[in-house]
């Protein structure tokens, strides 16, 4: 790691998360007394279901990777799947039994915040959905409760701090007595802090990966969900809000996703992590809650939409500059569906490992977009990390008709490059034009990535070389679908337009 990369990622955090990433001692963990169960006269709802985990003895699959579970802390285990583990989104009392025996407390993996955070609200909408909670699991949920307080991630922020104060808010809402009192308070306070930051006045989640909003808007659902079960303990005050919150939530999912009604790959995003647009929206109708009304906007994304073709366009920030993790380098990148399918695509997101193929993913060429001198527009490296990012510089767009954004990502060149994009609709094509300014030599690639099962005529300017080469899309974790890519080769000096029509 060079110190200019170091510079460039650390400069834009904020002073809390540098605080607490030197300042983290390890929590202590104290209850005045073991809490009781709070009493409600309230109505629970049917959650979201997750699929049964269990495949056998000692045997789960996340993440379509199947494993005997040997130990809760393999090393030889990616650590999303052992995450996975803890999280226990299919509760059973027997492992959650064996799980209190075998994690003492502050040990592990699964005693990191955001799994403490998964787990905590898992157990209890579970008790809340009926189930008979081992006694010495309750015990250990107070303790659990106790010690996330202490353990906030501030030196992350963005979704784990949601998912802390969530947590903090389910338990201090289960339980009754001063603890509990002190968590729901806390979890409140941050929650709703966070929310009018994190969710953007077009009803985006701020770090622009359309499968994160979708956990976000499960959790506060959620939230939704237990308010209604403990009317006395969370004041209507904030149930309203949080309903609110969630119908503009849902219109954004509903504008970022195709024709098949699943989401767009932008950013981190696979299928099979949060819950599918369908189940959102019919877990909010249970709560009372429609879909609301709304325009991109905040977000960054434009769509275009004409006949039986749809355009999502990227035109986005990478997400909070304290907090670009789950971004990727895809700047001015597009999906395309046409007559219900996908056509165009980005290739998804199969792994977090830290290596070769994370960076691979996470890189400019992986999209359908432009890519200058072979560099990323954005310098991503390690499993989370942005040094120099790009920015939208410009952005327009007239309903659905056209749309146009330029990013300066390659200022930093030797010789600054400034990418103008313009996609518009017209009778049959898509219409694609790259404006690429500079003023020396530079080598310019275009790539479109093909859907696994499309095949669109493309036609490239005649001022690129054509090549088309095998790819390869990750519509999930752990997995690989071949498909092709297009790609137009340009090497001479800028500025140049290149022009491209995809045929419908």
């Amino acid at each position: 790691m060079s110190p200019a990369l170091l510079f460039h990622t650390a400069r834009h955090l904020k002073p809390v998360q540098i605080y607490h990433r030197i300042w983290h001692p390890a929590p202590r963990v104290r209850l005045s007394r073991a809490p009781e169960r709070r009493h409600s006269e309230g109505v629970w709802t049917l959650p979201i279901q997750r699929g049964q985990a269990a495949v056998g003895h000692d045997r789960f699959r996340f993440l379509n990777q199947e494993r005997r579970v040997d130990g809760w802390n393999d090393s030889g285990v990616p650590k999303l799947w052992l995450y996975n583990l803890h999280y226990f989104e299919t509760p059973d009392s027997a492992m959650m039994s064996r799980w209190v025996a075998e994690n003492p407390p502050g040990t592990g993996n699964g005693w990191e915040p955001y799994p403490v955070s998964l787990r905590v609200a898992n157990w209890i909408k579970w008790a809340l959905s009926g189930a008979a909670v081992p006694e010495v699991c309750l015990d250990s949920l107070a303790v659990q409760a106790a010690y996330l307080e202490r353990s906030v991630e501030y030196h992350l922020l963005a979704n784990h701090v949601l998912a802390n104060a969530k947590a903090l808010i389910y338990a201090g809402a289960f339980f009754d007595g001063a603890d509990a009192a002190r968590w729901l308070a806390s979890g409140l306070d941050i929650l709703n802090e966070q929310l009018a930051e994190q969710v953007l006045p077009d009803g985006g989640h701020f770090e622009r990966s359309p499968m994160y909003h979708s956990l976000v808007l499960e959790d506060l659902l959620d939230l939704v969900n237990l308010a209604r079960f403990y009317p006395a303990a969370i004041p209507e005050r904030h149930s309203a809000a949080w309903r609110q919150t969630a119908a503009t939530m849902l219109a954004w999912l509903e504008r970022m996703c195709h024709p098949d009604g699943r989401i767009a790959f932008f950013n981190d995003a696979a299928f099979g992590v949060a819950p599918e647009p369908r189940a959102l929206t019919d877990y909010a109708a249970r709560l009372g809650i429609s879909v609301g009304r709304t325009l991109l906007g905040e977000s960054g994304y434009i769509r275009l939409e004409a006949n039986e073709t749809v355009v999502i366009f990227d035109a986005a920030p990478l997400g909070p500059d304290y907090q670009p993790g789950h971004a990727h380098a895809d700047t001015l990148s597009f999906e395309l569906s046409h007559r219900g399918r996908r056509t165009i695509v980005n290739s998804g997101t199969s792994t977090y490992e830290e290596g070769p193929e994370r960076l691979r993913q996470r890189g400019t060429a992986a999209h359908s977009t432009v890519v200058v001198d072979g560099v990323d527009q954005s310098e991503v490296w390690s499993s989370f990390r942005v040094a120099r990012r790009a920015r939208v510089v410009s952005s327009l767009s007239q309903g659905a008709a056209f749309a146009e954004a330029a990013h300066d990502g390659y200022r930093r060149l030797s010789d600054p490059v400034v990418h103008h994009r313009r996609l518009e609709l017209a009778a049959g094509a898509l219409l694609v034009t790259d404006r690429l300014e500079g003023r020396r030599s530079h080598t310019v690639e275009l790539n479109f990535h093909l859907h696994p099962q499309a095949a669109p005529a493309i036609q490239l300017s005649p001022n690129l070389v054509r090549e088309d080469r095998p790819g390869a899309w990750h519509p999930e974790f752990n997995v690989s679908v071949p498909n092709r890519v297009v790609s137009g080769r340009y090497h001479g000096p800028l500025p140049a337009t290149f022009e491209t029509v995809i045929s419908l």
